[in-house]
């Protein structure tokens, strides 16, 4: 599988990297907070994910190109992913495609982002044209899908994996919510088949709330190369704080490392 590097981070090799959501509403809010991430970051966190659906002036383009320019100077080498989540897939707003297009493009071109996540299952002309614009600044695209409501049948995500493979995405990821144990299991167990049987690329799978949390430590075992952590506060429900994800993630490879030895 090809690895994606992001910034300085390799993804898709070794641990898990550990991404930090930011999700303040005001400039003063996300600049602060980038302040503390930057100042704890060191072996605890390789990236930081800005959830601009949050931000209160994220419908001025400008505005949040600038904004996201200061975030950068703050977290020096540290990426930062540009994230805008609808409220169809659970985010905190809506806003007309146009628009979410022209944000994805400033963000990439002169907004600092380390690289873009794109809705993979909105219109496909806009997704190709989020793909095209983004690509065309050299910034990789994470490629996502969110179902709040529902953990689907473990084909029915290979295949929107697979389809966001096609569509061109770098990486690949699906967020799930789980009704039972059994539907978490379903997640790690889609997870795999794809990283074994399809995957030429990094995949970032998870089911949310405190039962998918096992899903949130394991992915170096089932296939995952990226996890969210909660530094204050989360994104989605179910993340750990960054302190313990660390420890959980290193145990795990740590297990691993030994077992190969053996």
């Amino acid at each position: 599988m090809n690895t994606v590097r992001i910034g300085e981070v390799e993804v898709g090799e070794g641990m898990p990297k550990v991404i930090v959501p930011i999700v303040a509403k005001t400039r003063e809010g996300i600049l602060d907070k980038a302040r503390e991430i930057r100042s704890i970051a060191s072996g605890t966190v390789n990236m930081v994910e800005w959830r601009a659906d949050f931000y209160e002036e994220v419908t001025d383009v400008e505005r949040t190109a600038e904004t996201g320019r200061m975030l950068r100077e703050i977290l020096q080498e540290i990426p930062f992913l540009f994230t805008f989540r609808t409220a169809r897939e659970g985010g905190e707003k809506e806003i007309p495609a146009e628009l979410y297009t022209k944000l994805n493009q400033a963000m990439a071109a002169r907004g600092g982002a380390s690289c873009v996540d794109v809705e993979m299952f909105s219109d496909e002309e806009t997704v190709r044209e989020n793909l095209r614009n983004i690509h065309a600044c050299g910034i990789p695209v994470i490629g996502s899908r969110h179902n709040f409501s529902e953990t689907p049948a473990a084909e029915e995500m290979v295949s929107e994996l697979r389809k966001m493979q096609d569509l061109g995405a770098d990486i690949l990821k699906i967020a799930v919510m789980p009704k039972s144990r059994k539907d978490v299991a379903v997640l790690l167990s889609a997870t795999a088949e794809m990283f074994e049987n399809y995957a030429d690329r990094p995949l970032i799978t998870m089911s949310m709330g405190p039962c998918g949390m096992i899903s949130r430590i394991s992915g170096e075992v089932f296939g995952s190369s990226m996890t969210f952590g909660a530094l204050g506060e989360v994104s989605a429900p179910g993340q750990l704080p960054v302190s313990a994800l660390q420890k959980a993630l290193r145990l795990v490879h740590d297990e691993l490392i030994v077992s190969q030895i053996r």
